[in-house]
């Protein structure tokens, strides 16, 4: 005992005043090996531990993929039930779709029939008063080809002066009461100077009435068609020259008066062939009678005149009811916007309905597709090697459900 006294007395080492001695190398030589054997069971432990806590792991996985299994399946079953649902859904969304557009497909038809009768009504009516124009004009062609026959015995019956007269003024009279209602002209009328012209005319807007003239100097006439020589011609041409310009400055003088009557006078010559000439060989009275407004007219131009003046007098009236026939315009033009209107909204209503369909159609393709790939999941898990059925085969593996949860990870991605 005290040998081992003195061994463990026994000094070793110095370190400045401190002594090691055999004692302290074989403490520290013990603790070295206990902390040595407490850090093996530490390792050892931790391994048990480790390979515990893998074996835990290995299970929850195993749990989790048979919960992840059976959460598939649940969704699968609730997905081709919601894809029957809105298989029925879309079907009577589409039915009512499609007899709301019938519905107003039906409704704008027979609007746009409507608007085409009456639009068809209007063009009638429209051809009914161009035949009315058209039979006015075959009449007043009828009536110029009547006059050229009668062109013949008017020399004869315009011989004497009293004939001459009443023709003429039985002529013009005539012409104007077949061309004007009654009302619009008057005969023999006395004006302000005591002047009574053959017929005043009604102009429209409340204009001062037209004058016309029957008395032609027809003596003066004759004698140039009378003339048997040139100088008898000549003379008989100066004659009716100088007739013919004072009863055009009488005219001139005696019926146009401002504010009374117009600015211009008509002198009526009741013959085709007389008119003609007098254009033809008298320019210079022509000219004459144009500077003192006074037109020369023959029994066409004043019957084509009358014309004119009736047609201005049926534009008035037609004008006295424009704000009726504005009105109505306008009207039609209001419901033809509205129908514009109606018609691009249904048009709206048409273009996003289809798109709607599209987008309806790509949602049902990309649930088919995912459908596809459950399905083909599902057989491929029941397909496998490792698959359980009734041959009491074992169930997947955990490596094998966790890589078919990682094929569904990245076809959901």
């Amino acid at each position: 005992m005290d040998t081992q006294q003195l061994f463990l007395d026994l000094p070793i080492l110095r370190i400045g005043d401190l002594m090691l001695t055999a004692g302290h190398l074989l403490l520290a030589a013990v603790i070295l090996v206990i902390l040595t054997i407490a850090t093996i069971l530490f390792v050892l432990r931790g391994a048990a531990r480790s390979r515990a806590l893998a074996a835990e792991e290995a299970l929850r996985r195993e749990a989790a993929a048979e919960a992840r299994m059976a959460e598939l399946l649940k969704i699968q079953s609730e997905m081709q039930g919601r894809i029957s649902a809105m298989t029925e859904v879309f079907s009577s969304r589409q039915s009512e779709f499609n007899q709301a557009v019938n519905q107003r497909l039906d409704g704008m038809a027979g609007r746009i029939g409507a608007t085409i009768t009456e639009q068809t009504k209007s063009t009638h009516e429209n051809l009914r008063h161009l035949q009315e124009r058209l039979a006015v004009i075959d009449a007043a062609q009828n009536n110029i080809q009547s006059l050229a026959k009668d062109v013949v015995g008017l020399q004869a019956i315009l011989s004497n002066k009293q004939t001459r007269g009443a023709f003429g003024q039985s002529r013009m009279e005539t012409i104007v009461a077949d061309g004007l209602p009654m009302g619009a002209y008057a005969f023999q009328t006395t004006l302000s100077n005591g002047s009574r012209p053959d017929c005043t005319i009604r102009m429209p807007n409340n204009s001062p009435p037209l004058v016309v003239d029957a008395k032609f100097p027809l003596e003066a006439w004759n004698a140039i068609r009378d003339a048997q020589s040139s100088d008898e011609k000549k003379t008989a041409s100066q004659q009716f020259r100088r007739d013919i310009e004072v009863h055009i400055r009488d005219i001139s003088e005696k019926y146009l008066i401002a504010g009374e009557t117009q600015e211009m006078a008509f002198l009526f010559v009741p013959s085709e062939s007389i008119f003609a000439e007098i254009h033809e060989n008298f320019e210079g009275v022509v000219q004459k009678a144009h500077k003192q407004r006074v037109v020369i007219v023959s029994p066409s131009l004043l019957m084509l005149s009358i014309q004119v003046i009736q047609a201005v007098l049926k534009d008035q009236r037609m004008r006295e009811q424009a704000h009726l026939i504005q009105g109505e315009v306008i009207h039609l033009m209001e419901d033809l916007a509205r129908l514009d209107d109606r018609t691009r909204k249904l048009q709206s209503h048409f273009l996003a309905a289809q798109k709607d369909v599209d987008m309806i159609l790509t949602s049902a393709d990309k649930l088919n597709r995912r459908g596809a790939k459950i399905e083909a999941l599902e057989f491929e898990s029941a397909g496998g090697k490792t698959s359980g059925g009734d041959g009491g085969g074992a169930p997947p593996s955990v490596e094998s459900r966790t890589g078919m949860l990682k094929l569904r990870v990245v076809d959901d991605e």
